[in-house]
């Protein structure tokens, strides 16, 4: 950001307006928003300004005009009144974990929700309250600690807040739902600047559209949450096979995750083998089929429930056994560390068939890099019990998700890491259903919100029109006003 003073001594900030223009602020304007605040406003030049504006992928490196860090829902309101009267691009800020990197914006007003980061558990009636600053790793601890879980992830460092609010599934969905299956309510901050409550009770047609819909309806200030009892271990782990096998194997694994019981949950990951403590040496940075697996209930029936993928094959490390909930759920963090440069393409499957495996076998021939990775996640149980129309999130189906990770850290990557994954995605697209998880979708997909929201498409934008008229919330996978 630069400034300018003008001949009077008035020192003016330039930021983006909503229609493509600048707008000059001054100083005084600043200090007087400063001054409503509870947090902290920063400007260029500071650390906490490059801490605010630093996001998880690496490949976003913007610059906002300023950035206000907020410590509750007044400043939240002082800022979207501030953005909106000035009509200046509003950027928002949680985890700061979202692929596409909409959380920062050049220019732009810059409202980062990360300090607000409690968790308060009721243990007795199975309810969590929720501020959007918190991460999965900070909602996971805290409702363990009673020996409660809400569905979420499986990255600690993910936000909750954008991870509800493009639906939310993990190791536990198939059992108790999606994320947004176990919201009771959102306390949000509108664009007109009210906080209200939205729930199946208050403000029903936004709650709706919360569960879903993205940051595309207010900002969300506080969620509150259905608990269920689990944990405090759960039997869980990964099974490691040489890719060799992986053509018979993969079939096996969609037979077996097809038949499951709603506890079960089998992921595959296909990709080079990192140095992992317990796989030998000999194997590391050779491609190899990993099952990752958890048993979301009693351990003896785990056992059993797991029995048929642990007879597959001959694997080089079977290392399932019964884990702390909180640390299986941060099992994936070593592999996706802050810092990286990442670029995501996926498609969901109906059904993970011989045609489909055999691309994917292609692509794991051609990983550019050691960190690129394939994800196949298997969904249903619980949350394909949903109607399509009872939520935002469309896709209800039991169905496969192939998440096709890109990742590198040297940016003499990119043109490699990109090609090959859009090169898996395109060679995927005769396989796939036709839909979408949004918040597995990179900013260069806009042309595929409709994918995201299917028949859902329509009535997201009624909402959006009786909600935020103007789009005052765009940066975005962004729902325009119907």
């Amino acid at each position: 950001m630069q400034e300018t003073f003008q001949p009077e001594g008035q020192r003016m900030l330039h930021f983006r307006n909503l229609h493509g223009g600048t707008a000059d602020i001054d100083q005084d304007a600043l200090e007087d928003l400063k001054g409503a605040l509870r947090g902290a406003l920063y400007l260029d030049g500071s650390p906490e300004y490059e801490e605010a504006r630093t996001l998880w992928n690496a490949m976003v490196d913007r610059r906002p005009a300023m950035a206000v860090r907020a410590q509750g829902a007044s400043d939240v309101r002082q800022v979207v009144n501030f953005a909106r009267g000035a009509d200046l691009l509003l950027a928002i800020k949680s985890g700061g974990h979202q692929i596409a990197g909409h959380a920062v914006e050049d220019r732009a007003v810059l409202l980062d929700l990360s300090s607000m980061r409690s968790v308060h558990v009721d243990a007795q009636a199975r309810r969590a309250r929720v501020e959007p600053g918190a991460l999965l790793r900070d909602v996971d601890r805290e409702t363990q600690a009673h020996g409660l879980v809400v569905p979420t992830g499986i990255n600690s460092t993910t936000g909750i807040a954008g991870l509800t609010l493009g639906g939310g599934f993990g190791w536990t969905t198939r059992r108790f739902g999606m994320t947004i299956d176990n919201l009771l309510s959102a306390e949000v901050v509108t664009a007109d600047g009210r906080i209200l409550t939205a729930s199946a009770e208050e403000n029903a047609d936004l709650f709706w559209a919360l569960r879903g819909g993205g940051g595309n309806f207010g900002v969300v200030t506080s969620f509150e949450f259905a608990l269920h009892p689990l944990g405090p271990e759960v039997l869980s782990g990964l099974i490691v096979h040489p890719i060799a096998a992986a053509p018979h194997l993969l079939d096996e694994y969609a037979r077996i995750a097809e038949a499951a019981p709603d506890e079960l949950t089998v992921w595959s990951v296909l990709r080079k083998a990192p140095p992992l403590p317990f796989l030998p040496e000999e194997w590391h940075g050779r491609p190899v089929l990993i099952f990752a697996a958890c048993y979301a209930g009693p351990m003896e029936e785990g056992e059993k429930a797991l029995a048929d993928l642990r007879r597959l094959g001959s694997p080089i490390a079977d290392v399932i056994s019964p884990h702390a909930f909180v640390d299986w759920q941060a099992g994936f963090d070593p592999l996706l560390t802050p810092g990286a440069r990442n670029y995501w393409k996926s498609h969901d499957l109906l059904h993970l068939e011989r045609g489909a495996i055999e691309v994917l076998l292609g692509a794991v021939d051609a990983l550019p890099d050691p960190a690129c990775e394939i994800f196949v996640a298997h969904l249903g149980g619980a949350m394909a019990r949903v109607a399509t129309e009872e939520t935002a999130f469309p896709q209800r189906a039991a169905h496969f998700v192939m998440n096709v990770h890109g990742r590198w850290t040297d940016p003499a990557r990119d043109e490699a890491c990109i090609a090959w994954a859009r090169d898996l995605f395109a060679k995927m697209t005769p396989h796939a259903a036709g839909s979408v998880y949004v918040n597995f979708m990179p900013a260069d997909e806009e042309d595929r919100l409709g994918q995201a929201y299917g028949p859902n498409s329509a009535r997201l934008a009624e909402v959006k029109a009786a909600w935020d008229p103007e789009n005052l919330f765009r940066l975005n996978h962004n729902i325009r006003p119907g």
